[in-house]
């Protein structure tokens, strides 16, 4: 026996006997499938080196620190949180096999953690004996400029993958998010939308490739995996069906100069009269347009701000919104020519950073709360205002309403294309959110709940829908019971999904029949008596 495998089959037998000695309480059959668990990948790995720097128990130093290095919503980093009995930090592809492979064979619940920005944290958080796969190792982007194309792991994020765009070439784009931290993983797989979307769509329409590990095991590329297969992963959420590997991206044109801008008003009158005459204009103006309405408090004052991109100079914007949007009163002071990648910074809220400021990583502090609806008739001034009555309320001092115009590309893409189905029909989508410092969130979760709740005339209905990468379990999630799990699923499903839901969960029944990729939202194998 090499010395090497030596240590290796030693760190074993002590990280095993670590674990299960770390209880008081009799072994139990969850503990002994964790430490089968562990003995399988480390004679997997076969490498002392690997097991150390891929396996954290709880015991390990680095335990905590890379628990809480992608925790996005402080909500979740609580004490009383669940905690995963084990983290795997993958550093190669075949780690993230090894992992799938022994956690089917030992029983093992994965949760996989790309940025760790899920909105509910279901990428790190469950109340069952569970393992994080943190895939934050693997980052590599590889960029083709002749091709236009780029293979981006999953493990990096959006603000890595412009960066690494905008160093080799300031005329060529990615269209998805605005905030930098945000993994590629479960923003391309839940669609991904930025500031982009109007004139090319989302980040998922753009996906023309994928390199994947399914649920036996197996690394699989678009062809290998079939084309239904392909298709469930581009918005309808990733890890109800895989573990996605990297991306492969086709990246699209931009002008070698665009222009940013943002007009701010705190007038109550002046501000209501601008939002609802921006419902009858964000969705139709030009594909180069793109004018999004924030409002939140400042300085105890309802602000409401119309931050904006245009493909084009001043000048031209100038005279496009003075035509189509005077309301704004949009002027030159307020404009701001530059290159599309500084535009990623500025949308950002980065200051006057240099673009390798993409690349950073940073934790949010702020807890919140967020839900979503998508808008297809304007709403009158009366239910505006409410939104700006609501933001005066003492709980909204850290609130924010975001209004993302719709329409041009997205109207053009029909709704089966991609899992993700708000596309024709609707003007814009709302984002509902609210922060906090506290511990105690009741009284903030409950006045986003109110908000949402006085919306609903308003917004659309049948279903009313909501955004997979905002996700809410105030829709629900599965408890168990005499239902099904693919009824359950469904009340909730269709928010989502709308008719592509039955599509996903023909795929999901396909190709994860047992349901080893799943989460309290996750899309559901189709079994006619199943029940859980």
């Amino acid at each position: 026996m090499k010395l090497q495998s030596f240590f290796s089959y030693v760190l074993i037998f002590f990280t095993t006997i670590t674990l299960l000695l770390s209880s008081s309480h009799p072994v139990s059959a969850n503990q002994t499938n964790q430490a089968g668990f562990l003995q399988c990948l480390s004679l997997r790995f076969n490498d002392s080196n690997i097991v150390s720097r891929v396996i954290h128990t709880p015991n390990d130093t680095s335990f905590s620190s890379v628990l809480a290095s992608s925790i996005q919503n402080p909500r979740f980093s609580a004490p009383d949180t669940p905690k995963p009995v084990l983290i795997l930090t993958p550093v190669q592809p075949s780690d993230v096999q090894s992992a799938v492979k022994c956690a089917r064979r030992f029983d093992i619940h994965i949760r996989t953690r790309s940025g760790g920005h899920d909105y509910e944290g279901l990428s790190y958080v469950t109340h069952k004996p569970f393992v994080i796969l943190d895939l934050s190792n693997l980052r590599s982007i590889t960029i083709d400029i002749d091709n236009r194309s780029v293979w981006v792991q999953t493990g990096a994020t959006i603000g890595e993958l412009y960066y690494e765009i905008g160093k080799k070439n300031r005329t060529l784009a990615f269209p998805a998010g605005v905030c930098p931290t945000v993994g590629v993983g479960g923003h391309f797989s839940g669609g991904g939308y930025g500031t982009l979307l109007r004139k090319h769509g989302l980040a998922a329409d753009h996906v023309i490739d994928a390199r994947v590990v399914d649920a036996r095991g197996r690394v699989l590329e678009r062809r290998e995996m079939g084309e239904d297969f392909f298709w469930a992963i581009r918005g309808g959420g990733g890890s109800s069906f895989c573990v996605v590997l990297s991306w492969k991206i086709g990246l699209i044109n931009v002008p070698s100069t665009v222009t940013v801008f943002n007009v701010t008003k705190f007038s109550e009158q002046s501000s209501l009269k601008i939002i609802h005459r921006w419902q009858f204009v964000a969705d139709r103006v030009s594909n180069d347009l793109f004018i999004r309405v924030m409002l939140q408090r400042y300085k105890n004052m309802v602000r409401a701000s119309f931050p904006g991109l245009y493909l084009g100079s001043v000048n031209n914007l100038l005279k496009m919104v003075n035509r189509e949007f005077p309301e704004l009163g949009l002027e030159e002071d307020d404009c701001q020519e530059m290159s599309w990648i500084e535009s990623v910074v500025w949308f950002a809220e980065l200051g006057e950073e240099p673009i390798d400021v993409l690349s950073k990583r940073t934790r949010a502090s702020l807890a919140f709360k967020a839900k979503s609806d998508f808008v297809q008739e304007p709403m009158p001034k009366t239910a505006i205002l409410k939104l700006w009555r609501r933001l005066q309320e003492p709980e909204a001092e850290h609130a924010q309403l975001i209004f993302t115009p719709f329409g041009g590309k997205m109207s053009e893409i029909a709704d089966y294309e991609t899992p993700f189905p708000h596309r024709k029909g609707n003007i814009y989508e709302i984002q509902y959110l609210n922060y906090w410092r506290e511990d105690v969130k009741e009284k903030y979760m409950r006045w986003v709940e109110r908000v949402y709740d006085e919306m609903s005339e308003f917004v659309a209905k049948s279903p009313r829908g909501a955004y997979i990468n905002l996700r809410d379990l105030d829709l629900g999630m599965y408890v168990g019971g005499k239902m099904s799990k693919y009824e359950e699923g469904k009340s909730w499903g269709v928010k989502y999904f709308k008719n592509n839901f039955e599509r996903l969960v023909r795929v999901k029944t396909s190709v994860d029949p047992f349901d080893f990729f799943s989460d309290e939202q996750s899309i559901p194998p189709f079994k006619s008596v199943e029940v859980i």
